[in-house]
């Protein structure tokens, strides 16, 4: 789609994993008990790394505290070290996968020399070898995890490998050995193709880090090739349509060019394309602050981390404007920014924290979040407990229309996303002095019988954004009678709002002093609380503005708008 014009962006077809596939990777993983996977993962020993590539990614220094203190700590929770169990971590999923994965080695470096950090990470390196080298599981072994490890232990290997002990030596190298071969057999059967995608990055960086990588490099790079084909769309977004995911992504491939180049390779296209790519399109989900919107699971993210991230990518790029498969549109105007999720959610079998958020917005002015969603659902820990976090994945926890307070695709008991939203339609124009967005989806079509319009026009100035949310019979539907709907506006951090008088206008306070009207043109405005997420798993309390309105059998039209007042 060119700067300007329609688009229709229909959402693919598919279920989650047929049960052939469950009942194949089942057995699979069962096999991994039988002596039989323990001898396919015996060879030779390395004596050493052949390079040690260097580690590009922001570290968490508290994290790094922690771990000097005693104990990981991870989204609020801490685990003393004296007392882990790393044959059966009983923590949050995030936390465990940052112990299995090694990512703990960033943050204590960052927090201490390598003469303090080195015992540390060898007293947990060997604990953590004495509990799952042999014992082949799904969690510690599961192919990302593995992946990620892999390149973990090799950035990192001065710290780990710095005891003078042989046998606790050769015990790391040689698991980092049995890691690369796990890897070579069990990247084909990943759970989708974003953890095929890791896995087959973890075989990469063990080709060029390990002896007699010729062969596997040459099985390696073209896996990850095709991985990326079927995991990255063309504009650079993921098909799980997570900004969290494709960050996790960008920080993948960082550390594996970090591989090529502590080896004196030449960046390979494959790996460089898929850089150039990623980076804007998740740089188009930056507000004027810099820091990262709440879409599909992910929390508010700190410009502080998003500009460490491209910094370790080393690619220079400007935010995309808009991405048709990705399903997001992007409107600077001013010192306004203005965030629109525009494309069905993603498929069940590739995102496990997917929103039902689709028409959802975002506005920001300068260093303020004004309208934003309250995200956070894909991380689950101390703060966001498992009943939270679905109702973070709601229509109501974004700023959009819900039809008597249902979501527009539903989200199922086992946590998957159903059925719902299928087809999003996209106008987009630049007009006399603003830009004009107009977007509908099917979401409500068979339970209610309508389908939702959203006109969003910035001005050129970003100082009035104004919206209107139609409901129109849907010609394949009966549309129901006396459908209760509203329209809800999540607030960001520290707005004090002041009641006009009138049951249709709030005066917004924004922290740096300034004020903005919201007024509705029907229905009555109320005002309810509500919650946004920071990056790190910690809820907020803040409000939210609510229109609430009928809708008829011939539909609705609510107008509103936001308007900068000095």
């Amino acid at each position: 789609m060119p700067a300007e014009g329609s688009a229709l962006i229909v959402r693919p077809t598919g279920r989650g994993q047929s049960i052939a596939e469950k009942v194949s990777r089942m057995f699979y993983k069962l096999t991994w008990a039988a002596p039989l996977h323990n001898m396919r993962l015996t060879g030779k020993l390395p004596l050493r790394l052949l390079a040690v590539p260097n580690d590009p990614l922001l570290a968490d220094h508290a994290r790094g505290q922690a771990l000097r203190l005693g104990k990981f700590r991870y989204q609020g929770l801490e685990q003393p070290l004296a007392t882990i169990n790393y044959d059966k971590l009983l923590l949050p999923p995030a936390m465990v996968n940052y112990i299995h994965r090694f990512d703990w080695l960033r943050d204590l470096a960052a927090a201490t020399s390598r003469a303090d950090g080195a015992p540390i990470a060898a007293a947990i390196t060997e604990a953590w070898l004495a509990g799952n080298s042999q014992k082949f599981r799904d969690s510690p072994w599961r192919v990302d995890n593995a992946a990620w490890r892999l390149l973990n232990m090799a950035a990192w290997a001065p710290l780990i490998l710095s005891s003078s002990d042989p046998i606790y030596r050769s015990s790391v190298l040689n698991h980092i050995a049995r890691n690369a071969r796990h890897l070579d057999r069990s990247v084909p059967r990943g759970s989708n193709c974003y953890a095929r995608l890791t896995g087959w990055a973890g075989v990469v960086a063990a080709s060029l880090l390990l002896p007699d990588g010729k062969a596997r490099r040459v099985v390696g790079e073209v896996a990850i090739a095709d991985a990326i084909d079927a995991c990255i769309f063309a504009d650079g977004g993921l098909v799980s349509r997570s900004p969290m995911q494709l960050m996790e992504l960008i920080g993948l491939f960082s550390m594996l060019r970090q591989c090529y180049i502590a080896t004196g390779n030449d960046i390979p296209p494959y790996l460089a394309g898929a850089l150039n790519r990623t980076v804007p399109a998740l740089l188009g989900l930056t507000h004027a602050d810099g820091g990262l919107g709440a879409w599909q699971g992910s929390g508010q993210v700190s410009a502080e981390h998003i500009e460490a991230l491209v910094a370790a990518s080393a690619v220079r790029a400007r935010p995309q404007r808009q991405a048709l498969d990705w399903g997001y549109q992007r409107v600077a105007a001013g010192k306004a920014v203005l965030l629109l999720d525009a494309g069905p959610p993603p498929l069940a079998k590739q995102s496990d924290a997917g929103c039902a958020s689709t028409l959802a917005f975002e506005l920001s002015h300068d260093r303020q979040r004004i309208i934003v969603n309250c995200g956070g659902a894909a991380l689950v820990g101390a703060n966001i407990p498992a009943a939270l976090a679905r109702g973070l994945r709601t229509t109501a926890a974004h700023s959009t229309l819900c039809i008597d307070n249902r979501n527009s695709t539903a989200i199922l008991p086992g946590g998957q996303l159903g059925k719902g939203v299928s087809e999003v339609g996209l106008d987009r124009r630049d007009i006399d002095k603003a830009t004009r967005i107009e977007a509908s989806h099917d979401g409500y079509a068979r339970a209610y019988g309508f389908t939702h319009s959203r006109l969003l026009i910035l001005r050129s100035d970003g100082l009035e954004l104004r919206g209107e949310d139609t409901l129109l019979p849907h010609p394949r539907h009966k549309a129901k009678d006396n459908v209760p709907v509203q329209i809800r506006f999540h607030l960001g951090a520290h707005i004090e709002l002041t009641e006009s008088g009138q049951n249709r206008s709030v005066i917004l306070r924004l922290a740096d002093g300034s004020s903005w009207l919201f007024a509705a043109g029907a229905g009555d405005v109320t005002v309810d609380e509500s919650i946004w997420v920071d990056g790190n798993g910690r809820p907020h309390p803040s409000q939210q503005l609510v229109i609430d309105v009928v809708a008829g059998k011939g539909g609705l039209s609510a107008g509103w708008q936001f308007r900068f007042l000095g």
